[in-house]
């Protein structure tokens, strides 16, 4: 085994073909290079240069070395490039709050830009609703998290210190069991207030969507079922139980595959967010989902 500089010395002079331009390159004395030449040869029992009138040039066993020496020389380069690279690669845990169904939040799209930026980053995932997604961020058993809010209010009384982006805007539509066109009559609020609703806690961007509609008009919704879960709201509805909110595009889904009835001239506008302590905006963890988030879903004012 030889030490670096001396493979170091012995390539570069191969290719420079002279001791004191290999000096310079190196920054050595022309004495320490030919010393260092000298003991490889030693070393080796080989002669690795003959002498010419512009210089040295390699013997035919210089040659054959000087591959090797030159892999030799590359493989550290890389392995210390490596090393470099680790002292950069963001490690630790994200947190991530989430909500509805993953294809909606495009979080196989996040995750696998997460996993390219920073592989040594382990995420965990939380599912729930955006009220709870929002609460134990505030109480910091979560890092990031998705949130529903109508468009241009975020979180809502949280705003001062939970920092957010919004990511789409979306409408929620009125959903009826099949064949309840005629129940539903001119589908004012009055009147579908009245009927049969399956509600959802307070945490659920569901109860604050139709209370925010029905509360300034001091009614409240006939409640007849509660869930939690998005899946069961629509067996529900499927059921005949009664009303409930779905997004656009799913609202859309079940009349056409499922024949359930959509309330004509009735929308809730919402906006899917993506939320964060304020306090931790420049943490590296929340700037590198940051990043990434711009990358599924294209930039926005925070």
């Amino acid at each position: 085994m030889h030490d670096l500089q001396t493979l170091r010395a012995f390539v570069t002079v191969a290719h420079e073909g002279s001791v004191s331009r290999a000096a310079e390159r190196l920054h050595l004395t022309q004495p320490a290079v030919s010393l260092k030449l000298k003991q490889l040869q030693g070393n080796l029992g080989l002669a690795l240069f003959r002498r010419r009138p512009q210089g040295l040039a390699l013997t035919s066993d210089g040659l054959a070395l000087l591959p090797a020496a030159e892999k030799a020389l590359a493989a550290v380069a890389a392995f210390e490039s490596n090393a470099r690279a680790l002292h950069r690669t963001l490690r630790g845990r994200l947190r991530i709050g989430t909500i509805v169904d993953p294809e909606f939040i495009r979080l196989g799209a996040f995750l696998r830009g997460l996993v390219a930026r920073a592989p040594q980053l382990e995420t965990e995932l939380s599912h729930g609703m955006s009220g709870s997604v929002l609460e134990r961020l505030r109480r910091n058993e979560l890092d990031v998290g998705f949130y529903l809010a109508p468009p241009g209010e975020g979180p809502g009384e949280a705003g001062t210190e939970i920092a957010h982006r919004e990511l789409t805007h979306f409408d929620y539509h009125v959903i009826a069991p099949p064949g309840w066109t005629h129940r539903l009559g001119s589908a004012d609020w009055p009147r579908l207030a009245a009927l049969p609703w399956i509600v959802t806690p307070a945490d659920s961007a569901h109860h604050r969507l139709l209370h925010g509609a029905l509360d300034p008009l001091g009614l409240t919704p006939h409640g007849v079922a509660q869930v939690d879960q998005e899946a069961c709201m629509l067996d529900l509805v499927r059921a005949g139980v009664g009303l409930s909110l779905a997004r656009d595009a799913l609202a859309m889904a079940e009349r056409q595959e499922r024949g359930l009835t959509v309330a004509e001239g009735v929308r809730l506008p919402c906006a899917l967010c993506f939320v964060w302590q304020r306090s931790r905006s420049e943490e590296p963890v929340i700037a590198e989902a940051l990043e990434v988030l711009a990358g599924v879903w294209g930039r926005s004012s925070d």
